[in-house]
């Protein structure tokens, strides 16, 4: 008697070992692992709009020389120096343009953040990634069926 492949499927359908809860390791330290885990990357997409934040007030910054020339042009050299010796090259924060808080943030609060969460992985987790996830997700599919295997095939 052959094995169909759903059979073969459900043998070998589950998680590799880096997504698999250590020995010892109970329900409580995965759900508090799950939430820091999201906290980080909350922080991630908090760190891609400061980014965003640099890459808009920078392209501001250079659309100015644009208005000035075009103050210039329009016969208003009083608004074009105004915008050139008040707004261009100005400081967003004191003392800082936007790449300073970015660095700030990235070489400060961000690199803390993301050691204390690499630490707990490691103490915890054996340095394992997304355990509650992948947890979620061995409760959420369904096994044996197409479009809902444990790891990509081979």
């Amino acid at each position: 008697m052959t094995e169909t492949a759903t059979e073969s499927t459900a043998i070998t359908d589950h998680p590799s070992p880096e997504h698999r809860r250590p020995p010892g390791v109970d329900d409580a330290a995965v759900a508090a692992g799950g939430k820091l885990s999201e906290a980080l990357e909350t922080i991630e997409r908090a760190r891609g709009h400061l980014y965003e934040l640099h890459q808009l007030i920078g392209g501001a910054d250079l659309r100015l020389d644009e208005a000035v020339s075009k103050f210039r042009e329009a016969g208003h050299p009083e608004i074009a120096e105004r915008i050139e010796r008040d707004l261009i090259g100005r400081n967003v924060l004191p003392g800082r343009w936007t790449f300073q808080i970015v660095e700030e943030f990235d070489d400060g609060y961000y690199a803390h953040f993301r050691e204390i969460e690499r630490d707990v992985r490691d103490t915890l987790f054996d340095g394992r990634r997304h355990l509650f996830e992948a947890e979620m997700k061995e409760a959420r599919r369904t096994h044996g069926r197409k479009g809902h295997s444990a790891v990509p095939p081979e």
